[in-house]
């Protein structure tokens, strides 16, 4: 990797130092445990003898697939399952299959036939880019499992290990790291994936320290000690005995100071800053409800759509939101509706082909097309809060507009909910959003779309990860952009991109003028230990130094280099 990418931190360490992208916070060492490769069709597979035979067989082993994707996503909630659920609808898919069973028809034999199809498919994929783009791993995944049942060996997955290990692999499917057992898997590092991949969801909604991106993982013999650095995304093979001292000073470190953080979100000199959870669902809600945070600042509701069917009926999703509700009684809970569209397909709401789907259809504008779905969403979480007595504020993304704003708070008022805001991603809508904030009564940044869009960037596109840095001093012109328009409008901004889950970046995020950050729950502690070590001026002052600087890297460097000593002994 580039010198200028490489920490300081480790590389007074002997071992080699390898730079990926830290996706879920902490350290881990261990020994490495290779995944297996996917499964691949043999080389000159014969013609098979009865082609409508090896058809049916085609079709059989799809069907086998689909049927253990669902049966593994029985054990797992949330989250977890919504992404199983939705990779075993991709092995259930009638133009793969038929893909795959014309090339049995011409001769080419079945595990064959079932590779090439899927990768006409990837092709697809990724010329499509956004979520389908993000779906290229789970993809491949159905492909090399349809490839195992074909030829009737083991389908791929973690091998079994019996000691706490470092998970290393191309890339982790869904299927592979929703069922990881997490008091064994010490940390996972990919080769591929990137910030927002279901490796880096998952991942860190596990607590389970992961790097993304590596260069050579794959290549990294079974059983190598490494030491992984989730938060910086170093990764230091055959580090000697002082590294992994260290790292275990930092994690004690680190758990003595988590320990002691409690209560509502506040800076040193007294600043208020709510600080809540991302969930995706009831399972999420539960745990989340039980942790000492102020509430929800991203509810995700796109898990009761994605695997349907059919639209939900306003009793089913009522249903579900009360049960999200419950478990924080009176604190506020920040819905977002639903985030679907031409790059997150909906089997009832299916808009048709877009040439770039990230800039297409998706989100608050799939709703003024089926207008339908947004207003019964709208009266399901009206009845939810007013069973549970709930706090429940309710934002629309993908919001570019002051005309779009306008519309999506009179349909959330005409439902009987109080509260309406916007997600505040499009770079539109952070340079006007003195105006687009003036027609809602809240607004939320999120970070993850705002880069994107922001650096003309794939999210999914591994060698861009540079570019989606949130550290990028352009994205925090956007950000602080932004918040003066909040505070022009008098409406309150927060975040709920990833970026606020980031103790340093919390910081300058606090100082660019945000009243609440959200995250995964796991990340509350550290940033809210942040903050108590450092006052509003200085939040400012940090602020200011990373937008001054001329690149991401000097950005973090220049924050690190000012923020208080008491948390830089424990990041």
């Amino acid at each position: 990797p580039p010198t200028w990418m490489r920490s300081e931190m480790t590389t007074q360490h002997a071992g080699e130092v390898r730079q990926g992208i830290g996706v879920s916070p902490g350290t881990a060492y261990g020994p490495v445990v290779q995944v297996a490769p996917p499964v691949q069709p043999p080389q000159d597979e014969p013609a098979p003898a009865d082609a409508e035979q090896a058809a049916a067989d085609v079709a059989r082993a799809f069907a086998d697939v689909a049927a253990a994707l669902d049966a593994k996503a029985e054990h797992v909630v949330d989250t977890a399952q919504a992404i199983l659920k939705a990779t075993a609808m991709m092995a259930r898919d009638k133009s793969l299959l038929k893909a795959a069973q014309a090339g049995v028809r011409a001769g080419v034999g079945p595990a064959t036939a079932v590779s090439a199809a899927v990768e006409e498919f990837v092709v697809k994929f990724e010329a499509l880019g956004g979520y389908f783009a993000e779906r290229v791993a789970d993809l491949r995944d159905v492909g090399s499992r349809a490839v195992a049942a074909v030829l009737g060996v083991p389908a791929p997955g973690v091998p079994d290990f019996t000691v706490p290990s470092i998970v290393v692999a191309e890339d982790l499917a869904p299927a592979e790291t929703a069922t990881l057992d997490r008091a064994l898997v010490a940390g996972i590092v990919t080769r591929a994936g990137g910030r927002t991949s279901h490796t880096a969801i998952l991942a860190a909604q596990m607590g389970i320290p992961a790097v993304v991106q590596l260069p050579g993982a794959t290549q990294l013999p079974p059983g190598t000690f490494i030491a992984v650095d989730g938060d910086t995304g170093e990764v230091v093979v055959a580090p000697d005995p002082a590294l992994v001292a260290e790292q275990q000073a930092r994690r004690e470190r680190r758990a003595a100071a988590l320990a002691g953080s409690s209560g509502p979100g506040r800076t040193k000199d007294g600043l208020e800053i709510a600080l809540l959870a991302n969930i995706g669902g009831v399972e999420d809600a539960v745990l989340a409800g039980a942790q000492d945070l102020e509430g929800v600042g991203l509810f995700r509701t796109e898990f009761v759509f994605l695997s349907a069917e059919t639209a939900p009926t306003v009793a089913e999703q009522t249903e579900v939101y009360r049960r999200v509700f419950e478990p924080f009684g009176g604190r506020r809970i920040v819905v977002r509706t639903l985030d679907a569209g031409a790059d997150k397909p909906l089997r009832f709401a299916d808009l048709g082909p877009e040439e770039n789907p990230a800039l297409g259809r998706r989100g608050l504008r799939l709703s003024a097309e089926r207008p339908e779905l947004l207003d019964a969403q709208l009266e399901a979480l009206a009845a939810a809060a007013r069973q549970t007595g709930a706090d429940v504020r309710v934002m629309a993304p993908m919001v570019a507009t002051v005309e779009e704003a306008a519309w999506f708070a009179r349909r959330v008022y005409e439902n009987g909910l109080p509260r309406a805001g916007v997600m505040i991603e499009v770079p539109a809508a952070a340079l006007r959003a003195s105006h687009v904030l003036g027609a809602v009564d809240f607004g939320s940044l999120g970070t993850n779309d705002l880069a994107q869009y922001t650096m003309a960037a794939d999210r999914m596109q591994g060698e861009l990860a540079d570019l989606l840095d949130p550290w990028q001093p352009a994205v925090l012109d956007m950000i602080a952009a932004a918040a003066d328009g909040g505070r022009t409008a008098g409406k309150p901004l927060g975040v709920c991109g990833e970026s606020a889950g980031d103790p340093l970046l919390a910081l300058v995020l606090v100082g660019l003028g945000v009243s609440s950050l959200s995250m995964a729950p796991g990340k509350v502690p550290a940033v809210r230990v942040a903050l108590t070590h450092h006052t509003q001026l200085d939040c400012q002052r940090l602020a200011a130094a990373a937008r001054d600087a001329a690149t991401a890297v000097e950005a973090r460097d220049a924050v690190r280099a000012s923020a208080a000593p008491e948390l830089l002994a424990i990041l």
